[in-house]
C-alpha cells in the first residue's frame, strides 16, 4: 500500500505557545484544503522538532518552511533534518515562504484592516537576518509590498542586516509587520511605532487566507513533483 502524501511545515519555534499555535493553525488549514495529513514541526524551542518528525515519515512528503527569508536554518538545518528520513521516503523540501507577491497582498489586507490609508507611507518591519541572501529576500519582499500598496515602503529589521525600526519609522507612517506570529517582536514594533508617532500597526500575517493559499500551493507543487517521478 502506498502511504498517503503528507504535509510537514516547519517554523522556527518559540517558547511562547501562541506563536507556535499560529503555525499549527496555518498548517491545519492548508492540509484541509489539500485533503492530506499534516503536522507542524519546529527547528527548535518547541515540539515536535523537524528532525524527530523526519525520522518517522514514509511515502511522499512535502516540507514547507514557514520562514520568510533565507538564512542558516533554511540552508543548513532544514536539509540536514530532511536527510534523516528513512530510506524509501520521498521528501521534497520547499523554499522559504517569503518573499512571495501573494504574501504582499496579505500585508495590504492587514494594513487596510488596521485603518491604514491608501497612499500612506509604510515602514515594513521584519525579524531580520545576518545572511546576505536573507537580506536579498527582505528587499524583494519590500518591492512586492511597494507594488501591492502603491506607495512608499521602507524596510526595517529587528536584528541582523538593515536599519532598526527606531531609525526608519517616521511620524504618520503605517506599519506592516512582516512576521508570521505575534509575540515579543510584534510588541517591540508596536512600542517603537508609538514612540515615533507612527501608526496604525497592522497585524502579523498569521492565518490570513492568502497565507494559507501560499502554503497549500507550495505543498501541492512539491507533492505533485514527488508523485510524478
Amino acid at each position: 500500500m502506498t502511504a498517503a502524501p503528507r504535509l510537514v511545515t516547519v517554523a522556527h519555534g518559540t517558547r511562547r505557545a501562541g506563536g507556535n499555535e499560529v503555525a499549527r493553525r496555518l498548517t491545519a488549514a492548508a492540509a484541509e484544503r489539500l485533503g492530506v495529513e499534516a503536522v507542524a514541526a519546529y527547528v527548535e524551542l518547541s515540539e515536535p522538532l523537524l528532525s524527530d518528525v523526519m525520522r518517522t515519515v514514509s511515502g511522499p512528503v512535502a516540507v514547507v518552511p514557514l520562514l520568510l527569508s533565507t538564512g542558516y536554518h533554511v540552508r543548513h538545518d532544514l536539509p540536514e533534518a530532511c536527510a534523516l528520513a528513512p530510506a524509501g521516503a520521498d521528501v521534497a523540501l520547499g523554499r522559504p515562504l517569503g518573499p512571495d507577491p501573494q504574501l504582499a497582498l496579505a500585508q495590504v489586507d492587514r494594513l487596510l484592516e488596521a485603518g491604514a490609508r491608501p497612499g500612506q507611507p509604510v515602514t515594513m518591519v521584519a525579524a531580520g537576518s545576518t545572511d546576505p541572501l536573507g537580506w536579498r529576500d527582505l528587499r524583494a519582499a519590500t518591492r512586492h509590498l511597494i507594488e501591492g500598496w502603491g506607495a512608499e515602503v521602507r524596510l526595517a529589521t529587528l536584528a541582523g542586516l538593515g536599519k532598526r525600526p527606531e531609525e526608519v519609522l517616521q511620524p504618520g507612517d503605517a506599519v506592516s509587520l512582516y512576521l508570521l506570529s505575534p509575540g515579543l517582536f510584534s510588541r517591540r514594533v508596536t512600542e517603537a511605532a508609538a514612540a515615533a508617532g507612527a501608526g496604525p500597526v497592522a497585524d502579523v500575517l498569521g492565518t490570513h487566507p492568502t497565507a494559507v493559499d501560499v502554503v497549500a500551493g507550495r505543498a501541492a507543487a512539491l507533492l505533485g513533483a514527488a508523485t510524478s517521478v
